[in-house]
């Protein structure tokens, strides 16, 4: 064997190993969860969708102004979903408005889904292809989005929404969106 193939049987995996290594390094400390949003910082996407409960009533992107919303897409396949709906229903009770996607589902399936369930939805989007998610950029449900009072999406959160996540990553989000607010709509 030539000494540069010697060479190279050593120096080969050293380098995969090295690049490996930098690679592992430089994700440390970063949360391997958080899911990136095209939409933060954005309007909540324009659509024209019928409500569940009232399929002649057209919901569109202004049901957004003028109040701080969780944005909450959920369905009846939704396993996790049925854990978080007792959260959502203590945060409505405590004032806290919640608009709901149900998403990709079927409409008698969710009505009553929340009429077993408990509904924390002050109005219920139904988006039955998925489109509005898609342009949200949905994984999967549930999601919740942190919407201000001009419609804009101000966070992300993934999966199910539970007390600590309330509690330590939405409600100082929410209430900091609430002060804000407060602060713009005084004339």
């Amino acid at each position: 064997m030539k000494s540069s193939s010697r060479w190279l049987v050593f120096a080969l995996p050293l380098a995969l190993f090295l690049a490996l290594a930098l690679l592992l390094f430089s994700r440390n400390g970063s949360d391997p969860s958080f899911l990136p949003s095209a939409r933060l910082d954005h309007a909540v996407p324009a659509f024209n969708l019928p409500s569940l409960a009232d399929p002649e009533l057209k919901l569109d992107e202004s049901i957004f102004k003028g109040n701080v919303t969780l944005l909450n897409v959920w369905a009846t396949w939704c396993v996790s979903c049925l854990i978080e709906n007792p959260v959502m229903v203590e945060l409505a009770g405590q004032g806290v408005r919640i608009i709901g996607v149900n998403y990709k589902d079927n409409r008698q399936a969710a009505l009553a889904w929340l009429s077993n369930n408990g509904n924390a939805f002050e109005q219920v989007i139904f988006d039955e292809d998925g489109s509005l998610g898609i342009d949200l950029g949905v994984y999967g449900a549930p999601e919740t989005y942190l919407v201000d009072g001009n419609g804009i999406i101000r966070y992300r959160a993934v999966g199910v929404l539970d007390p600590k996540a309330w509690q330590t990553e939405l409600k100082p989000r929410y209430e900091a969106l609430l002060a804000e607010y407060a602060q713009e709509a005084k004339p």
